[in-house]
């Protein structure tokens, strides 16, 4: 798959499917591919945008299409830009961990997302918080949570209210990823 946009999107009707049009216009130039079925040309793109979504209900499909986890998480290894917010960053974790079994994802950052029924918590409220400068706003709304040890968060994170919240800021070279949606890239 070819592209000369300046960012690529993840996007499919439900793995990737959480994007405000205000991120997407502000992107300018964008080119979207689909996880599930396309491996994308990273080549000559400035971001690779994965928005939230249920990566969870498409576990299978996500998985078959090794060659487009490989070439994001190469992509990334070699200084790649990404934002990955909720799906996106489960996406890039190890792996995803259902009552079905496990199930292998990008890889790239080294945390387990559970799935299970039994981990189930709902986190839910708008969050801020500032990171290299930039002041980021967005909200979260997931039941997943991270399986063991959570990552160590690379910044605070306040709610509405400027309480801090345990939601962690993953900084990876140039990835940027977190259960944050966010308002603004």
């Amino acid at each position: 798959m070819g592209t000369t946009a300046q960012t690529l999107i993840a996007h499919n009707r439900e793995s990737f499917s959480f994007l405000y049009q205000e991120t997407t216009d502000n992107l300018g130039d964008v080119a979207f591919f689909d996880p599930e079925q396309d491996v994308p040309d990273l080549s000559n793109i400035n971001l690779l945008y994965l928005p939230g979504g249920y990566p969870e209900k498409h576990l299978e499909a996500l998985v078959a299409n090794q060659a487009c986890r490989k070439a994001i998480r190469e992509y990334a290894e070699h200084g790649g830009r990404i934002v990955a917010e909720c799906g996106g960053m489960m996406y890039l974790c190890r792996s995803i961990v259902t009552d079905d079994g496990e199930y292998p994802m990008c890889g790239l950052l080294p945390y387990t997302i559970t799935a299970r029924k039994a981990d189930r918590r709902l986190s839910l409220g708008y969050r801020r918080f500032l990171l290299e400068g930039k002041e980021y706003r967005g909200h979260e709304f997931h039941y997943t949570q991270f399986l063991g040890t959570p990552p160590q968060s690379a910044a605070q994170v306040f709610n509405a209210k400027g309480e801090p919240v345990d939601t962690p800021v993953i900084r990876y070279k140039n990835v940027l990823a977190s259960y944050t949606h966010l308002y603004t890239i």
